[in-house]
């Protein structure tokens, strides 16, 4: 049975990889283990990028290094998480839990042409859920392309922009890619992971339509600044069983999501396979992998400054964020929001 240490969260047994910073210092890569007990990688690698370009010899070094325990010891609630890669190309898996999108289809407005007259919502659930299946077993995964910039810390502020009244969380399981590829069939493409990490999925769902473009959808607001809080923790997929992995997050200690990652339509090894038909896969590449059910504005519930978002993925260790205003020091937008209606 797997134990793991309240520390950090992590599996007795294994370790994360983390950047971390120190009180008036720089970023540094770090080997952390479960008791909490961290060691500074930088004598070894640059940052955490030169770690994912040197994975096989690496996971090796740092596998050596958690036996021996044979650098100086620092203490995790000593050091500031930052994310745990400087820039990852960003790729958000949508649409890719059963649950949550079944929901979304029998209740969200823009499915609603497709409930039969005097339909009621448990057999509109069930047609959609079945719809869902259907795209399972035939059609393929989605995902978008984010920015780098808008990742931070695990326990930095997350600040509310200008624009967008309708802030809502996603936790997602994260996967980071170890090797480069193109045209992998998903057989092929659990040998491209080296392992998991928590991301929380930030973004304005009111600013993902708009009226004034013909396709009638832009993403760009999922990438504002601290909509990504990422990490603390990168942990090797060794150390990961999947099906005993769940997705907590609770807003002001009320439980929001509570979901096991089972619930997929695609894995990650699908989404991988289909981004090398799209994309050059390379070492440090992020995915994350779609929101379970329960996000906010299923809740007709957004966050505010003030909220507090504690977050947890089993193996993958804890986030805890401050919902601030951002401070835009006296500007304002010249576009402002999308335009709804053209």
């Amino acid at each position: 049975m797997t134990t793991f240490d309240q520390a950090t969260g992590l599996a007795h047994g294994s370790f994360g990889i983390a950047t971390f910073r120190k009180p008036g210092s720089s970023d540094f890569p770090a080997l952390v283990l479960p008791d909490a007990t961290v060691f500074d990688l930088s004598s070894w690698y640059r940052d955490t990028h030169a770690i994912l370009e040197d994975w096989d010899r690496a996971l090796q070094r740092l596998n050596d290094l958690a036996a021996s325990r044979s650098l100086p010891e620092l203490r995790y609630e000593s050091l500031v998480p930052r994310p745990v890669l400087a820039h990852p190309n960003v790729l958000g898996a949508g649409a890719n839990y059963r649950q949550h999108v079944a929901e979304m289809m029998t209740y969200n407005k823009f499915n609603q042409h497709n409930r039969k007259a005097g339909e009621s919502d448990a057999d509109f659930f069930a047609r959609n859920l079945a719809e869902i299946d259907r795209r399972a077993r035939e059609g393929m995964p989605f995902f978008w392309i984010g920015l780098h910039s808008a990742l931070v810390g695990a326990n930095d502020n997350i600040e509310l922009p200008l624009i967008g009244q309708q802030p809502d969380w996603e936790l997602e399981f994260g996967v980071v890619v170890a090797r480069t590829a193109r045209y992998r069939r998903p057989t092929e493409t659990g040998a491209l992971i080296a392992g998991y990490v928590m991301v929380n999925d930030l973004g304005t769902v009111d600013e993902f339509r708009r009226a004034d473009v013909k396709w009638g959808h832009d993403w760009v607001s999922k990438s504002q600044p601290t909509f990504k809080p990422f990490g603390p923790f990168l942990v090797p997929k060794e150390f990961v069983d999947r099906s005993q992995v769940r997705i907590h997050l609770a807003v002001n200690g009320r439980t929001m999501q509570d979901w096991p990652i089972t619930d997929m339509i695609f894995s990650p090894e699908q989404i991988l396979s289909y981004a090398t038909e799209r994309i050059r896969l390379l070492p440090g590449d992020l995915l994350f992998t779609g929101s379970p059910p329960g996000n906010g504005a299923m809740r007709g519930q957004f966050l505010k400054p003030g909220d507090i978002i504690e977050s947890s993925i089993t193996y993958l260790g804890r986030q805890k964020n401050l919902v601030v205003a951002e401070n835009a020091e006296g500007r304002a937008p010249t576009f402002g929001p999308f335009i709804t209606e053209w």
